[in-house]
């Protein structure tokens, strides 16, 4: 009967769905309306829940079909306390339900790139194949490299009017050289992305409502972790960091180097603040704004730069920074197939639809490997064309 318990769900089943997007037992009971004991005692296996029960556990509250409850005992999967050293363990235990249902999607990602792939990267000189960062080696030359590799010079960047136009170009560059990039729009804000390392198909996921600028500088981080190949994950607020153990710290920090380097080159920045106080704390909005269009990234990037250099304080930096970045509102709305594609990886987007048209795949399936419904592929297919996913 409808309303009778469940027969046949595992009790470890229902500790690892729980277990999966990181929610607590409470958490569970207020979503579901019932008693904590209540929930303890299907994860115990003293009782189970009802037919419409499991079905909300599972559509609504862990995300998963409902025939894995069924299953004789938890898929293989690895939880990101496992796969991610890069945030301290507090960090990792408050993750919301939100960024674990993320790290979930880019997994899923990873597999459908397998498939679309046959496991092997399309682009013939992978990144990651040439270079393998080394934090006892100079943070200069090695920035370098990476520019190099992509083929972006500083004339180029220069020559980028806009932080929007700054974020394309460097997510073209790096997907063309074997990466793919994805985006949501998470509900943590704090978590600014993370990256999955995989020798034939790695991933980056960013945070899409953090602004442009900031994106741009968490693509180069976990770039720099795919390059000491690794798994990331990142913070907006970097005092995280001091929580790290200390080899885990000196990566975080030598990946904010790199990126802060392959962004900002030391040599020319020197030349640019050449006019500057030597007391940096002294310099003018305008003077901040200026040298942070001219790299295409925010102030705060630019006031850390003054930070290395000793030219301001901590205690400075960090009230300014905050300041900055309370004053950024993300504009909202938009397009909905504008917004889905610049969600989604070029290179992916583009074979998906490829194929669909060579007719390898069905229209169901290729919506299955976008994330969107079937009516919807014909207007995401035709704004993604036009260059909405660039």
């Amino acid at each position: 009967m409808k309303n009778e318990p469940v027969v046949g769900v595992q009790p470890e089943i229902f500790r690892w769905a729980r277990d999966s997007v990181g929610l607590s037992v409470v958490d569970v009971a207020t979503m579901l309306k019932r008693k904590p004991e209540e929930i303890e005692a299907w994860e115990s296996g003293v009782g189970a829940p009802t037919y419409p029960q499991l079905e909300k556990l599972a559509y609504q509250i862990y995300k998963r079909p409902l025939a894995v409850f069924f299953l004789p005992s938890p898929p293989q999967e690895t939880l990101p306390q496992r796969e991610f050293r890069t945030l301290p363990d507090a960090d990792m235990q408050a993750l919301s339900r939100d960024t674990y249902l993320h790290i979930r999607r880019a997994h899923a990602y990873q597999i459908a790139l397998r498939e679309l792939f046959d496991s092997r990267n399309p682009i013939e000189h992978c990144i990651w194949k040439s270079l393998f960062l080394s934090p006892t080696q100079s943070v200069t030359a090695q920035a370098e490299s990476i520019r190099e590799l992509l083929g972006v010079t500083l004339e180029k960047q220069l020559g980028w009017k806009t932080d929007e136009q700054a974020l394309k170009a460097w997510r073209k560059a790096i997907e063309d050289a074997g990466v793919f990039i994805f985006k949501a729009a998470f509900k943590q804000k704090d978590i600014s992305g993370f990256c999955l390392m995989d020798e034939y198909l790695p991933v980056i996921y960013l945070n899409n409502t953090t602004t442009k600028t900031r994106q741009i500088f968490s693509l180069l981080h976990e770039l720099a972790h795919l390059l000491f190949s690794m798994n990331g994950l990142s913070k907006f607020d970097t005092s995280y960091i001091e929580r790290l153990p200390k080899a885990e710290k000196q990566i975080e920090q030598f990946c904010n180097a790199v990126a802060a380097e392959v962004l900002i080159p030391k040599v020319d920045f020197s030349i640019q603040v050449s006019d500057f106080p030597e007391n940096a704390e002294k310099a003018t909005e305008a003077q901040f704004s200026n040298l942070a269009s001219r790299y295409g990234v925010s102030r705060e990037a630019i006031l850390r730069r003054f930070l290395d250099q000793k030219r301001v304080g901590k205690t400075f930096y960090e009230s300014r920074a905050k300041f900055w970045t309370d004053q950024k509102q993300q504009a909202g709305g938009g397009n909905w197939y504008m917004n889905q594609g610049a969600y989604i990886s070029n290179h992916f987007a583009r074979e998906v639809i490829s194929r669909h048209y060579r007719h390898q795949i069905s229209l169901e399936q290729a919506a299955d490997f976008l994330g969107i419904k079937p009516r919807n592929f014909p207007g995401f297919e035709e704004r993604f064309m036009e260059g909405a996913g660039a």
